[in-house]
């Protein structure tokens, strides 16, 4: 009887000990946010909204729900995420039956290599679809057109402590079901947080894009963060260049700005609203205060187009150069 009971011990132990090691690899973490948003302008009921991707509807609205659950291995693993609500819905596509962000499994070849396939959030651009990741919580026209995520296979390389590869073949960006046969290439190479991103897809989706994305530390409270990007497809496409100061005012609260310029090419652009080879300025000022795991943001956003445009109305509803607009956002993550 004796042994009976320390073997029914000693298996207890063992289970509750598995149990354990096994939830210490299965986490979950996500985001929820929303905002109230009121243009300066002209009138809310006109729902004037820059042609940026999110924040764009007028009084209370919501953003999205993000949550994540990834499970890790000794050198394999998974990560599901899944994104709810208007936010996530732009971001996968607009459509009503795809909730999915990222979806991906990886391999730890070696300590420098790792493989990754499936659905996973782009690595071009400064700003990224959670707004956890962004410091401003509107978001940049460079951002807004370039990809928001990719289906495929992709290869990390850490060369040294310093140096980083990336290489990928995919789907055209955002196909999640590729029915046309046509593949896109990428590329990244990255040197102390600095990175220099590459896209080709032969003109079946946006074409070529190559991008920069980096920023310094100039100080222990000063933050400064670049981006700058071209975007090529048979002469349709854009080019343009964003700073991103940001200064840490105490442990709670930081003050940024994103100073964005943004091109649309001769032969035609992205921004249906803008006509060709036309141009718009966008300064944003954000301020974030942390308290425990919310972030509250205020937000006062000003974009200047260089012609009038119909989503930029004036008071009357008449097309004008100019845009401004009020954001309050709360952001929560766990």
């Amino acid at each position: 009887m004796k042994k009976i009971i320390t073997l029914s011990m000693l298996f207890v132990a063992t289970a509750l000990f598995a149990q354990e090691e096994a939830t210490k690899k299965l986490n979950f973490s996500g985001s929820v946010d929303t905002y109230y948003r009121t243009v300066l302008t002209a009138s809310d009921a006109l729902s004037p909204a820059t042609e940026s991707s999110f924040a764009d509807q007028t009084g209370f609205a919501l953003g999205m729900a993000n949550i994540i659950a990834s499970y890790e291995g000794d050198k394999t693993g998974v990560v599901a995420d899944l994104a709810f609500g208007t936010r996530g819905l732009q971001a996968v596509g607009g459509g009503t039956d795809v909730f999915i962000n990222q979806l991906y499994a990886y391999w730890n070849v070696s300590e420098g290599t790792t493989l990754t396939l499936g659905r996973f959030n782009t690595y071009l651009g400064y700003e990224v679809i959670s707004p956890v990741g962004n410091f401003n919580y509107s978001t940049s026209y460079m951002f807004s057109y370039g990809p928001f995520s990719h289906v495929g296979l992709k290869a990390d390389f850490a060369l040294s402590d310093d140096f980083s590869l990336m290489t990928a073949i995919m789907n055209v960006t955002d196909v999640n079901n590729n029915t046309t046969g046509d593949y896109a290439l990428g590329a990244q190479l990255g040197y102390a947080g600095q990175f220099l991103n590459f896209y080709y897809d032969g003109g079946a989706g946006i074409g070529f894009e190559v991008d920069y994305t980096g920023g310094f530390d100039l100080s222990d409270d000063f933050y400064l963060g670049i981006n700058a990007a071209y975007q090529d497809n048979d002469g349709a496409g854009f080019y343009g260049a964003a700073l991103y100061p940001q200064l840490a005012t105490s442990d709670a609260f930081t003050i940024g700005l994103r100073a964005e310029y943004f091109q649309q090419l001769e032969d035609g652009g992205v921004l249906a609203a803008l006509p060709a080879d036309e141009s718009i300025l966008g300064v944003t000022l954000t301020g974030s205060y942390t308290l425990e795991n919310l972030i509250i943001k205020p937000e006062l956003r000003l974009d200047s187009a260089s012609e009038e445009v119909v989503n930029f109305p004036d008071s009357d509803g008449a097309p004008s150069k100019s845009l401004a607009a009020f954001t309050l956002a709360a952001i929560y993550s766990f």
